[in-house]
């Protein structure tokens, strides 16, 4: 592991508890933390680790464990090192407190996870306004108990001179065309 990582994380382990810690590579490894406590945590990261520059959020949907995980990504410039920050939240009434107050930027990660995800983020700046769905009511897109393919069939309709092609049969037909003769 990189001396600068772990270094660092010796330092959070006396402080935060950390789960999970897995170094994909040398310089970017991946902790678990307790919901509680990552707001806590980025702001120590950037005010006393040097970790400065807010990377992104994403959100995966265990579905199945009835959670969503939100993963901040944060980089320490100086040091050229990445942490992934993850978390766990409830996917009932998904609610995490904010860390626009960190990086402006963050607001905007929220903003899109609100949408798509149906995350609320309290206090963030415009969290609740259209960000590019407008007018959407439906549940929120990104969840994977939405229905894609219904979604589609039901909003709409098939086009004059449109067919459908099995993909495996069309691409045998397409690269072997001979194949059959």
């Amino acid at each position: 592991m990189n001396t600068t990582i772990e270094e660092t994380l010796t330092s959070l382990e006396s402080r935060f508890e950390l789960k999970d810690i897995k170094q994909q590579r040398g310089d970017l490894v991946f902790v678990t933390v307790k919901k509680e406590q990552l707001i806590s945590l980025l702001t120590h990261m950037r005010d006393n680790e040097n970790f400065t520059h807010f990377v992104m959020l994403s959100v995966v949907d265990w579905i199945e464990d009835g959670v969503f995980q939100l993963s901040y990504i944060l980089n320490n410039p100086e040091k050229h090192v990445d942490i992934v920050f993850r978390c766990m939240i409830e996917r009932e009434n998904a609610s995490m407190e904010s860390a626009h107050h960190l990086w402006k930027q963050v607001a905007t990660y929220q903003r899109e996870l609100y949408e798509m995800y149906g995350i609320d983020f309290p206090g963030s700046p415009r969290v609740h306004e259209s960000f590019i769905l407008e007018g959407w009511d439906d549940i929120p897109p990104m969840r994977r108990e939405f229905d894609t393919k219904k979604y589609s069939e039901d909003t709409y309709f098939p086009r004059p001179g449109r067919e459908s092609k099995d993909p495996k049969e069309h691409m045998k037909n397409k690269l072997y065309p001979d194949a059959d003769k």
